[in-house]
């Protein structure tokens, strides 16, 4: 047989297949982390007219008068937007945990954070202290920020380069699964009412300990294992378990090329992150797909559900029905967008999506403010809240979580997603604090607000965030090297082997 010539590309390596040790890692590492920040999203939603009763009684206990509209709407309000200001502090944990006890070890200390308010809500009825309720939220909150962060960058190192979409899109699918569940246990009829609203809440408390159970066997992160701690023999071991079949040995040296992009680009720190003029619009992109994702108010229709279809005409006892249905769909599309991901690519799953939700914002507008004179509008408008659902799903909610991850080299996550996750808890925390006040003063003009956003993440999206569909960290990293007018040294032959060199830094050209 001839050898190819100089100008031939090597021949594509065979497409891997999940290993059961890599599918049951994926599983396991998402109970405790993605799957509570679904499920606590999402479990106050159709209880809370339950919940504020408990408020408004304890109240009434205590002080001997009930509380007034504005007093129990600005309680409501800190109840829900304790979790998302909980979640911002649990993004800065990220970094030191994923750093000092590696991404693995991160999950499972983060499960406290998880059992503690679960017992804590379990007991708040008892006790008649609804203040349990809001620390509880908080604590949950820590527990999901800091799990949102990490689950992401353990399923991108855990996966090969032709799965990391798919296994990428687990951390919104099992976010996803801990909505439905939550949708279904606080049905009237199951958990949702004035006695079993505890045992509801609490139920957040179960997954977290089937993490601490389950995950210990499986490998850390071979990447972390071998770029972090320099341990190559426990990586080789690590990706012996994950792959099925397949080459350890030319993971490995890619992971060796990656270690030394990251020595070419110095020391890592938080403030060289945003300093460094070399990762400018990967951070600017991040940032961008993570506030989008907030902002464009997919957590509105999650929260607030239940109140915009009864304001759409939906008799109240059918809504929480409704609202089942709306996690049905959820999770279906997100299912697609994972078995679609690697085919169709970020970029065109991210535009499709975007442009459903800003014409089915703008649709559900024109439904809410005429539906008093035209009555069978209301059913446009569930439509229209089904399309939005539909579009955030099939991209916005799914393909950041891949995105970011691969935006980044090894050493550089932890910094990035910590600045990736504080904009995410603190615009989630922003939309769950103002919209109740926001809909109250504006009603249905505030959906013009999100379908604008939308439209501004998508043309962001058209002119700066390539396409990182099949491509290697280091070649993603290339590409944005050209976008930020920097050199990357071993292209220019600087480092022509694999082994240990001196640390240099990244050329500047001239702007």
């Amino acid at each position: 047989m001839e050898d190819a010539g100089p100008g031939t590309p090597p021949p594509a390596p065979p497409r891997e297949r999940f290993s059961s040790t890599l599918l049951l890692a994926a599983v396991s590492a998402t109970l405790g982390s993605t799957f509570q920040y679904g499920y606590n999203v999402s479990v106050l939603n159709t209880p809370h007219q339950v919940l504020k009763s408990f408020f408004n009684e304890t109240y009434l206990e205590r002080y001997g008068v009930p509380l007034d509209e504005p007093a129990m709407l600005l309680l409501w309000s800190c109840t829900v937007s304790m979790f998302p200001l909980g979640g911002l502090l649990g993004s800065l944990l990220v970094g030191p945990l994923t750093d000092r006890c590696g991404r693995k070890g991160a999950l499972l200390i983060n499960n406290i954070f998880a059992v503690v308010p679960a017992l804590l809500m379990g007991v708040s009825g008892v006790a008649r202290a609804y203040e349990l309720i809001i620390v509880a939220r908080v604590l949950l909150g820590i527990c999901a920020g800091t799990g949102y962060n990490i689950l992401p960058m353990y399923l991108g190192e855990l996966a090969p380069q032709d799965l990391r979409g798919m296994l990428g899109t687990m951390t919104e699918i099992s976010a996803i699964v801990g909505v439905l569940l939550a949708q279904i246990l606080s049905l009237q009829a199951i958990l949702g009412n004035a006695t079993g609203w505890p045992v509801l809440l609490a139920v957040t408390g179960v997954p977290a300990l089937l993490q601490l159970l389950s995950l210990p066997f499986f490998p850390e992160s071979p990447r972390y294992t071998l770029i972090q701690k320099g341990d190559e023999e426990a990586a080789r071991r690590a990706l012996r378990r994950l792959r099925r079949g397949g080459d350890p040995e030319a993971e490995l040296r890619g992971m060796r090329t990656e270690e030394q992009a990251e020595r070419a680009a110095g020391p890592v720190s938080l403030r060289r992150l945003v300093a460094q003029r070399a990762l400018r619009w990967q951070l600017v992109s991040v940032v961008t797909l993570m506030a989008g994702q907030q902002l464009s108010g997919i957590n509105v229709m999650v929260y607030y559900t239940d109140t915009i279809f009864v304001s759409a005409g939906v008799d109240p006892t059918q809504s929480q029905y409704v609202t089942v249905g709306t996690g049905v769909v959820t999770l279906v599309m997100t299912i697609i967008s994972a078995f679609t991901i690697e085919r169709l690519g970020r970029r065109l799953l991210l535009l499709s999506g975007y442009s459903t939700c800003c014409c089915a914002c703008l649709g559900l507008t024109l439904t809410l403010l005429f539906q008093s004179t035209v009555p069978e509008l209301s059913y446009l408008a569930i439509i229209c809240v089904l399309v939005y659902i539909m579009g955030h799903a099939i991209g916005p909610s799914p393909v950041p979580s891949v995105v970011r991850t691969e935006l980044f080299l090894q050493s550089w996550r932890p910094a990035a997603f910590t600045v990736d996750g504080v904009v995410h808890w603190l615009t989630n925390f922003v939309v769950g604090l103002v919209f109740p006040s926001m809909q109250a003063g504006i009603g249905a003009y505030c959906f013009i607000i999100f379908a604008g956003l939308c439209a501004l993440t998508a043309s962001y999206i058209y002119m700066i965030v390539p396409e990182t569909k099949g491509k290697s960290f280091v070649e993603i990293n290339r590409i944005f090297a050209k976008r930020n007018g920097v050199e990357i040294p071993e292209e220019k032959g600087g480092v022509a082997g694999l082994g240990p060199h001196p640390p240099t830094t990244l050329t500047e050209t001239a702007l």
